[in-house]
């Protein structure tokens, strides 16, 4: 009996083995949160439970927008390619959520069959009734992009009249409901309806929560020339900042994401810069998944924490015998005060608290004899758990990225790659990159220029010390941290002196600088001047 307990503490005491963090994951949250969250109604009033689908998900962006920004052309976009259920056009077209998927063959799976496929991770959206689900259906498409993501379209937010009429089925809920699961919400505006109606606020409203999350996109930017958009774009901040209600400037990408030419192309530059950092942005979602879905358990757990002692608090406040709806009443309209009162008691910061108006609206139809009250060893679980484990769930993530970067890598197919391995790619021709592929040194059309310029340095066999190279570098006024890197680079041979060819060459990436590109780390094969490769002409 006692060699019994004592292997069975040693067990206990022995950290547990998780075979990757999504796994970890499941394993935490069932064994150390889960008891937590349905011993005191957290699913009631929060988030419904999670389960294995929602761990094992591929990671979703969920695009929001009112009718007519371009939300399902952007997905066209992206994967360059149509899928079953698209409707494109400048009146309101997508009428429902579309979960574009992965599949090995092109099809539509109705939002009813959709909620009871344990594969995915649709099921908690049964709650929200057939007249959300007749307007729910998942896309499947065989296509490379989606086998790292899923997208999610949603129906065009109304502005106007229009907005008033009622949708059948809790819009913002379902809102929520993404973007609590979501890798990135995507906020679509066009250049010309930066309006904000009631419904879109109210749609914001409910991804506020999830402010790292999103990003927003003015599109249809190709619609006016570069004053305007000056304009433009002023103007959006201006709205937004009304509705974010965040000191921070939000990041906006600017650009025209649809297949047709440009209407005014001045800024073909600036869009083609910010399409590339979005798309940078949206191919790291794949690598960052699991650092997402650990963030997540840990807001999770931090509210199902606060949670438990809001419930627990009002269970010790209700009386025995009588007075009980009269308290009740009494303890939702002094519901901030309670929070206050645990705020100090526990020192809980106020940002983990829900908030109040909507707790007490959902107070209102519980029996709150029917809480528990606080069970100090569910909640010790739970902070062992965010201590010990979430800690070495967080040590597995770097090895797993590495390891996911030599396997899997970034998104690929459709928009995310191609063009960049053409001559259309970001940068190609341009600053450093100019002259790659060609048979004459980039350089030698205008060597003669600086030819002159070396002379006058009085050389001494063929080359000039760094002092006299120094001398007529510095007016170019480029920092020094610059000027000793394109030292660096231009000094090829490496023996602290530069010939002709070297002094051309410091002066062409000097040029670069100028023009706003970036010097290399490394000098490139094409830059190297031909008397500096093997077998060239010394």
């Amino acid at each position: 009996m006692l060699r019994w307990l004592s292997n069975d503490d040693r067990r206990k005491k022995e950290p547990e083995v998780y075979a990757n963090v999504v796994e970890g994951l499941k394993k935490v949250y069932k064994q150390k949160l889960l008891p937590l969250e349905e011993h005191y109604k957290f699913h009631d009033f929060h988030s419904p439970p999670l389960d294995d689908a929602d761990f094992d998900a591929k990671p979703m962006i969920l695009l929001i927008g009112q009718y007519s920004t371009g939300k399902t052309t952007f997905i066209r976009y992206l994967l360059e390619a149509d899928f079953p259920g698209i409707r494109i056009g400048p009146e309101p077209t997508t009428d429902r959520f579309i979960a574009v998927m992965h599949g090995d063959q092109d099809g539509m799976v109705p939002g009813n069959a959709l909620v009871v496929d344990t594969k995915k991770q649709f099921r908690p959206l049964s709650k929200f009734g057939n007249a959300f689900l007749n307007r729910f259906q998942c896309s499947m498409v065989k296509n490379s992009v989606l086998e790292s993501i899923t997208i999610v379209d949603t129906p065009g937010i109304l502005s106007g009249e229009k907005q008033r009429v009622d949708r059948g089925y809790d819009f913002a809920g379902v809102l929520e409901w993404f973007a609590e699961r979501v890798d990135r919400i995507i906020l679509l505006f066009d250049a010309h309806k930066l309006d904000i109606s009631d419904e879109f606020r109210r749609a914001i409203d409910a991804i506020k929560g999830y402010d790292e999350k999103i990003r927003i996109v003015l599109n249809k930017a190709d619609m006016v020339d570069h004053q305007q958009l000056m304009r433009v774009y002023g103007a959006l901040m201006w709205s937004l900042g009304k509705v974010l209600n965040t000191p921070e400037v939000a990041r906006v990408y600017i650009g025209s994401f649809w297949d047709q030419p440009l209407h005014y192309d001045m800024n073909r530059k600036l869009f083609e810069l910010e399409e590339t950092d979005l798309f940078k942005d949206l191919q790291s979602l794949p690598r960052n998944a699991a650092l997402r879905k650990l963030n997540d358990l840990i807001k999770r757990a931090r509210l199902a924490k606060v949670h438990a002692t809001i419930i627990s608090q009002l269970r010790k406040e209700m009386p025995s015998m009588f007075g009980k709806d009269s308290k009740k009443k009494e303890l939702i309209n002094k519901l901030a005060d309670t929070f206050a009162t645990l705020q100090r008691e526990y020192q809980i910061s106020p940002g983990d608290f829900p908030d109040v108006r909507r707790m007490q609206e959902q107070l209102q139809h519980h029996d709150f004899t029917k809480f528990h009250t606080l069970k100090p060893k569910l909640v010790e679980t739970v902070d062992h758990m965010l201590a010990n484990d979430i800690s070495r769930l967080m040590q597995m993530v770097p090895h797993e990225e590495v390891m996911e970067n030599s396997e899997v890598g970034n998104v690929k197919g459709g928009a995310f790659e191609g063009y960049n391995e053409s001559p259309f790619g970001i940068g190609r021709g341009e600053g450093v990159d100019k002259g790659r592929g060609e048979h004459e040194w980039v350089v030698s059309h205008e060597k003669y220029e600086y030819d002159d310029a070396f002379e006058r340095l009085n050389p001494v066999n063929g080359k000039i010390t760094g002092a006299a190279a120094k001398s007529e570098m510095v007016k170019s006024k480029l920092p020094n941290s610059v000027l000793s890197k394109v030292w660096k680079l231009a000094d090829v041979d490496k023996d602290g002196m530069l010939d002709a060819d070297e002094w051309a060459l410091a002066n062409h990436l000097i040029k670069i600088k100028l023009d706003g590109h970036d010097l290399p780390s490394d000098l490139p094969d094409h830059l190297i001047p031909p008397s500096k490769k093997k077998g060239g002409a010394e």
